[in-house]
């Protein structure tokens, strides 16, 4: 075990991803994550786990776990073709596979699936109910986090993997932005249990990714989750020691828009009930062929919550501390490409590889700062393309320049 002792603030899926990677090396790592239990709150559905997800857990889990992981994915293929409103093809595409990968480097995961894979193994440094409120550091360089009911944590790092809302982020880099990108998301998911409910869904829908776009720009974002065996059944056959919620096949059901487009208030659009917006996207996708209206209406409405997309603005690079940044902490994007998720698995796996230097001596620092020099640079390439590509296809707002 290395002296080096890591605190991660935040325990989502960047966050927990490193953990793993540092208890796999023989790190000390303490994970201080706001909720007050891993399922307290609905954190999405489907998630699109691409080559460069693929590859960073693969480097930081535990064999049996990953191959968990790689038996409980969907998949679904490599196309992500769009359609207009009236189910008329616009532009198909086919992602190159990666032939060494698990579905070729194209895989569907239930986020909380994903999510108890995890958390497996880390009951001793999990710490729920730890909502960070600022850091302070000593000369020496230690940092000790101080949370929200009094009590604090010290540590050699701080990582900052606290999400969009980050506190690490607003104390450690207050120039760095976060901004509205003008588009509202309704997220749902439609059960596929059953004959019926797949002959619903045209065959042309369930690619890895199937965008409908209608009138204004407003959009419906299309996924499957299809399981090729039990949860149970995985587990038992691959890790008896990791316990998985049961879940079955479900289609992701994403309704987007501009918000003016948007017939209310954010205060009352994040007040509906699910039936209620349910009803609003019903209103919105008027006219649209009927085969899309079928789906949106076959949501589970207990199913569907709104978001609001933001993104960061990129920034230059900083000066290196013991404190730095990993995932939407740092370069939260708009869903546009599907990466967001995958980049915050890559910071993952590129700092546990410097953090496993440090901990053989390298200067600290010096780790860090070539971890962030990457990061920097992948992350916020990632960041300009989704706001690009948003943009063109369903009217993102442009992303503002950092001087803006």
């Amino acid at each position: 075990m290395s002296d080096l002792h890591v605190i991660i603030a935040g325990g989502g899926l960047g966050g927990l991803t490193l953990a793993q990677g540092l208890h796999r090396a023989g790190i000390s790592v303490a994970v201080y994550e706001k909720d007050p239990t891993a399922a307290f709150r609905n954190q999405g559905y489907r998630i699109r786990i691409n080559s460069d997800g693929i590859t960073a857990l693969k480097a930081v889990l535990m064999p049996p776990a990953f191959e968990l992981f790689a038996a409980t994915a969907g998949n679904p293929g490599s196309r992500m073709d769009a359609f207009d409103h009236q189910l008329n093809l616009l532009h198909a595409q086919e992602l190159p596979p990666a032939p060494d990968l698990p579905g070729g480097g194209h895989l569907a995961v239930n986020r909380m699936t994903l999510r108890q894979i995890l958390l497996s193994g880390l009951d001793k440094a999990m710490h729920h109910g730890a909502r960070l409120t600022h850091y302070d550091t000593d000369r020496s360089g230690a940092v000790t986090a101080h949370f929200a009911d009094g009590s604090s944590a010290t540590g050699d790092v701080l990582i900052g993997a606290d999400g969009v809302n980050s506190a690490v982020r607003k104390q450690y880099l207050p120039q760095a932005r976060v901004v509205d990108a003008g588009l509202r998301l309704l997220y749902g998911k439609v059960k596929l249990a059953g004959d019926e409910a797949r002959a619903l869904v045209p065959p042309e829908l369930l690619g890895l990714w199937t965008t409908v776009i209608g009138p204004g720009k407003r959009f419906v974002g299309l996924a499957p989750v299809q399981y090729r065996e039990s949860m149970h059944q995985a587990s038992a056959r691959l890790a008896p020691d990791i316990e998985l919620s049961d879940d079955s096949d479900y289609l992701a059901c994403v309704f987007g828009a501009r918000r003016e487009q948007i017939p209310c208030t954010d205060e009352e659009l994040f007040a509906m009930t699910g039936a209620e917006l349910q009803a609003l996207t019903l209103s919105l996708v008027e006219g649209w062929h009927p085969g899309l209206v079928g789906i949106v209406s076959r949501q589970d409405p207990a199913s569907i919550f709104p978001v609001s997309v933001r993104t960061s603005v990129p920034v230059a690079g900083w000066k290196t501390t013991s404190v730095t940044l990993l995932g939407d902490a740092i370069h939260v994007m708009s869903p546009a490409i599907g990466v967001g998720a995958n980049t915050a698995l890559r910071d993952a796996r590129v700092l546990t590889g410097r953090l496993v230097q440090a901990a053989g001596g390298r200067p600290l620092a010096e780790a860090l700062r070539a971890y962030e020099e990457e990061m920097i640079g992948y992350g916020f390439d990632a960041v300009r393309e989704s706001a690009g590509r948003g943009h063109r296809l369903v009217g993102q707002d442009p992303l503002p320049s950092p001087q803006e």
